[in-house]
């Protein structure tokens, strides 16, 4: 019986890491993340929020969907699972209250309440996201991120590749689509309606003027 217990609890403990290997959060299911009764955190999460870890530009505990996220992907010594754990100095910038406009134009569909920059700025990690590394913008398996970077740092990515127009990923509304098209992009299509009512107008204008030299014509 001990041998049994010891094998099955051996498999329990492995089971997060092969899980994760397997294809990370589509291995685990919805419950890997949400508990339907027993939430341990905001959102039905089924872990708690990591207040532990400090954020080093501030000097202060994560918050919001920042602080859920490294209640796994953080070190077990810094309040986390220990599942592909993020180091906050060697990362791209996460958990930030406003985002600087000098360093980066971010759509407003990345940001959160507040304007606030959290992972899911570039992460979307519902199981229904197939881009590569669950990020916000397909980059054909990690072979052209140069597309994803392009979507916040459009002054210094090449041209061609900021005029593609990347497509963003969203799960997060339930009342739209997976994909949301960037604002920007059907702002600029808007002007070139109005065009063709412009050129209406102005050919119109010199029909007017024909009765004026009709009436000279029957004063000579």
């Amino acid at each position: 019986m001990s041998f049994v217990r010891g094998l099955a609890l051996a498999v329990l403990a492995a089971l997060p890491l092969s899980a994760f290997a397997a294809g990370g959060h589509d291995a685990v299911g919805c419950v890997g993340c949400h508990a339907i009764h027993t939430a341990k955190d905001q959102i039905i999460f089924a872990v708690t929020a990591n207040k532990q870890v400090v954020n080093p530009k501030t000097k202060q505990p994560y918050s919001g969907t920042t602080a859920l996220c490294l209640g796994c992907h953080e070190e077990s010594a810094k309040g986390g699972q220990g599942y592909a754990p993020i180091n906050a100095h060697m990362s791209h910038p996460y958990g930030l209250a406003a985002v600087d406009s000098k360093i980066a134009k971010v759509p407003g569909e990345l940001l959160r309440e507040g304007g606030r920059f959290e992972c899911l700025g570039c992460h979307d990690p519902h199981p229904s996201n197939p881009y590569y590394k669950y990020l916000r913008v397909d980059t054909a398996k990690g072979s052209k991120m140069d597309a994803f970077c392009a979507v916040c740092h459009p002054i210094k990515a090449d041209v061609a590749t900021v005029q593609e127009k990347a497509v963003l990923f969203t799960s997060m509304d339930e009342t739209g689509n997976r994909v949301l098209a960037p604002k920007a992009a059907a702002k600029e299509k808007a002007p070139a309606a109005k065009a063709p009512a412009a050129a209406e107008g102005a050919a119109a204008a010199p029909a007017k003027a024909a009765p004026a030299k009709k009436k000279k014509q029957q004063q000579q």
